[in-house]
């Protein structure tokens, strides 16, 4: 990132630092806060990952994704919906981070408390936008272990020489550790989401 340019700013991995640090940059400089996943443009946005897939790929029984604030996963399950009603949308989380299955589940939010994942990029609670899109629009949300998000970012470099973060590798960890039913048989559309990870530090390689 500091390659492109940008200015970094430095705060401890939680929410509420972010948020602290986002809110006194943008007192100081007069900057325009814009959230990351809580926006309906940003959701917009996002939703044009699935709507790409579908366009090339043509139809699918079930389009899964990872979900963290819910910005990709409310946008991708908006896409989905408008073309291919009769597809599934699932969502994976790590196990150490599951607020979004829980508040699934639920039926309203229940907030992230002390998440611990190596998927440092969904460690933050769903948003308020974001939720009410899940709830209406996605069908399951399934969480996966940590050893299988490594598991899984091996074997997508291994077969793919595509190097993912561990955020990104969560859907396909979730598909082989539960083997599911729900895509036996089935066309299944996965977004990988990025690969912002220290080639240096590689989690397989410890």
């Amino acid at each position: 990132v500091k390659g492109y340019g940008a200015i970094i700013t430095e705060c401890e991995p939680t929410l509420i630092a972010r948020e602290t640090e986002a809110d006194k940059i943008r007192r100081q400089t007069g900057a325009t806060f814009l959230h990351p996943y809580d926006n309906e443009l940003v959701i917009a946005g996002q939703g044009t990952a699935a709507k790409e897939m579908i366009e090339d790929i043509g139809y699918l029984d079930v389009v899964i994704c990872p979900v963290g604030g819910g910005g990709l996963l409310a946008g991708t399950a908006l896409s989905t919906r408008q073309l291919l009603p009769n597809a599934s949308v699932v969502a994976a989380e790590p196990l150490g981070a599951d607020d979004a299955k829980r508040s699934f589940y639920a039926g309203r939010l229940i907030p992230q408390k002390a998440p611990q994942t190596i998927a440092d990029g969904l460690l933050t609670s769903v948003g308020e936008r974001n939720f009410e899109i899940i709830k209406a629009c996605v069908d399951e949300i399934i969480t996966t272990t940590d050893e299988s998000i490594i598991n899984a970012m091996r074997i997508i470099w291994q077969y793919m020489k595509v190097i993912i973060e561990p955020s990104s590798a969560v859907p396909l960890a979730m598909l082989l550790e539960h083997n599911l039913d729900l895509v036996k048989g089935k066309k299944v559309g996965v977004i990988l989401t990025g690969g912002n990870v220290d080639i240096d530090k590689l989690p397989w390689m410890k």
